[in-house]
């Protein structure tokens, strides 16, 4: 298996941050559009075909254009937030908090060996009170990147296996995976919320009164759009995760100079992966394997996967 580079996956990586801001505010208004158009659709079906069409399109287009400022701001101050809260929210979603040097001095020689062997900014060290093994990286910038360890996965791998995983995990911070996959989460979990926020409304029956009928196809409108602005949004989340798992093996490699070492670890862990605090399917894709399968066998369609095979991955890094 063959390394792209560290350089041409930064500039990668950079351009899909790019892209992606990009491509889900448009994404987002495309359905905002699409929803002023279902919904006045079934509010005008009494008019004259021709009349329709053509009050139908200049209407949509005015409710769409006063509409998308506030759904700007709102996109806006929604990301701010996220953005700047994004490691207390991780630090919750997995049951993370930091680790001492005193309290472990292996770990941090190994993470700063490896750290000072490539020039880089020592992360932050965290640990997972779960003897499960399981590891991953986040942050936005080098004030904020964090490598974390599940307990087990300290105690129960021998030094070049751990060397090897954090390795794997730095490789992701180097190519800046961490913040192409906190962003896509982000965006990700704006559609989600409209969704659920919908979904509430037809439980609890707040569907207004007097307008009963129309306030109920706009929820159920809102609910179709907001569903596939998630599932694609999701598509191309799930594809940045698997490919990034590939070449952050092909970097430990890189790094440690010892693939067979990542092999046996991925081997160990791919036994008993499940960390029990993560609740949450965006934060479970940040991890070396999928902490919320355990042990069973899911067979799935590879599209909705959010990491490689681990054996394919095992197979990769035993053939250089």
């Amino acid at each position: 298996m063959e390394y792209f580079g560290l350089q041409s996956q930064i500039r990668k990586n950079n351009t899909n941050s790019v892209l992606i801001l990009i491509m889900f505010p448009v994404i987002f208004a495309v359905l905002t559009w699409l929803f002023f158009f279902f919904f006045l659709m079934t509010q005008n079906h009494n008019a004259e075909y021709g009349e329709q069409q053509i009050n139908l399109i200049q209407s949509v287009d005015h409710d769409f254009l006063y509409t998308i400022p506030w759904i700007t701001i709102g996109v806006i101050i929604w990301f701010t937030i996220a953005w700047f809260s994004h490691s207390a929210m991780i630090k919750k979603a997995t049951g993370s908090k930091p680790l001492s040097r005193i309290e472990n001095p292996r770990v941090y020689n190994l993470v700063e060996n490896l750290c000072i062997s490539r020039g880089m900014t020592m992360p932050q060290i965290n640990i997972i009170e779960d003897d499960s093994l399981n590891a991953f990286a986040s942050g936005l910038d080098a004030k904020t990147y964090t490598v974390s360890l599940s307990r087990g996965i300290i105690n129960k791998l021998d030094d070049h296996e751990l060397e090897a995983v954090i390795a794997h995990e730095l490789t992701h911070i180097r190519n800046r995976d961490v913040r192409l996959l906190i962003i896509s989460i982000v965006f990700v979990g704006i559609f989600a919320f409209i969704s659920e926020a919908l979904f509430r409304s037809i439980r609890f029956g707040s569907l207004g009164r007097g307008k009963k009928g129309s306030a109920g196809a706009a929820v159920l409108i809102g609910i179709v759009l907001a569903l596939v602005g998630y599932l694609i949004a999701s598509l191309f989340r799930f594809a940045l995760s698997r490919k990034r798992e590939y070449l952050a093996d092909a970097g430990s490699a890189e790094l440690t100079r010892n693939p067979l070492a990542l092999a046996s670890a991925l081997r160990k862990i791919s036994i008993d992966p499940t960390i029990e605090a993560v609740q949450r399917k965006d934060v479970a894709q940040m991890f070396i394997e999928n902490p919320q399968i355990g042990n069973k066998k899911i067979s799935v369609s590879s599209l909705f996967s959010t990491h490689p095979p681990i054996e394919e991955r095992i197979k990769l890094l035993e053939q250089y």
